[in-house]
C-alpha cells in the first residue's frame, strides 16, 4: 500500500463502540473558534476520545462531530451520515485534509445546514456538492472519505470546525445575528471567525 494519501482505502465501517457521551459545547466556547492542534500521538487516549465521539454524537443525535465540540483539541472528527444515494458512512479519521472540486467540476449545493454547537437553528448554506477527505485513523493508517450529498457537507462542516470556523461564520453577519440570537447564543456575536460565505 502506497503512502500517498489518493490511494487510501475507502473509510472502513466503523462497528459499535463503547464510550462515554460528553456536553456539546455551544458557540462562543473558545476551542470552537481557534484552529485545532495536529494529533501526534497515536494511543490508548486518543482511541477513547473517538469512542467518546462516537458516543456523545449519538447522544446528540448528529451526523457528525469534532473533537473541538466536546471541547477537545484535536484535530479528528467522525461521521454516520447518508451521502446521496443513500449510502451510510460511519468513520472518523485524524488530521484530515480536505480537497474540494475547482472549475467546471465544482458544483454547489445550497441547503440547510445546522450545528449541534449552535442548537435547533438552521440556515441556508451553499457549499460544493462533492468533497475528499484524506487523513489517518486511530491507528496511523490512510484513510480516505468521498462525499456527495449530505456526507459532502457534513465533510466540510467537521473540517470547517477543525480549522475554528462554525458553519454560522460563513453566513452573512444579518442571518448570522438572527440564527445566533433564535439560538440564545446572541451574546456571542463577536466571538467567530468572520469566512464571509465563502466555500
Amino acid at each position: 500500500m502506497s503512502d500517498d494519501p489518493a490511494d487510501a482505502p475507502a473509510a472502513p465501517q466503523e462497528q459499535p463502540r463503547k464510550g462515554t457521551a460528553h456536553p456539546i459545547v455551544t458557540y462562543g466556547t473558545p476551542v470552537l473558534h481557534r484552529r485545532c492542534a495536529e494529533v501526534t500521538s497515536f494511543d490508548e487516549e486518543l482511541r477513547t476520545l473517538v469512542e467518546d465521539m462516537f458516543a456523545s454524537m449519538a447522544a446528540a443525535e448528529g451526523v457528525g462531530l469534532a473533537a473541538n465540540q466536546i471541547g477537545v483539541d484535536a484535530r479528528v472528527f467522525v461521521v454516520d451520515c447518508p451521502d446521496e444515494t443513500g449510502e451510510h458512512v460511519v468513520a472518523h479519521i485524524v488530521n484530515p485534509v480536505l480537497k474540494l472540486p475547482r472549475g467546471l467540476r465544482r458544483t454547489l449545493d445550497r441547503d440547510d445546514e445546522g450545528c449541534l454547537s449552535v442548537p435547533g437553528e438552521y440556515a441556508e448554506l451553499a457549499r460544493p456538492a462533492r468533497a475528499e477527505v484524506t487523513g489517518t485513523d486511530v491507528d496511523g493508517r490512510p484513510v480516505r472519505i468521498v462525499g456527495t450529498g449530505l456526507l459532502a457537507r457534513c465533510l466540510q462542516h467537521e473540517v470547517d470546525h477543525l480549522d475554528g470556523l462554525v458553519y454560522v461564520d460563513r453566513l452573512d453577519a444579518r442571518t448570522r445575528a438572527d440564527v445566533l440570537t433564535a439560538a440564545g447564543l446572541g451574546e456571542h456575536l463577536g466571538a467567530g471567525r468572520d469566512a464571509g460565505s465563502r466555500s
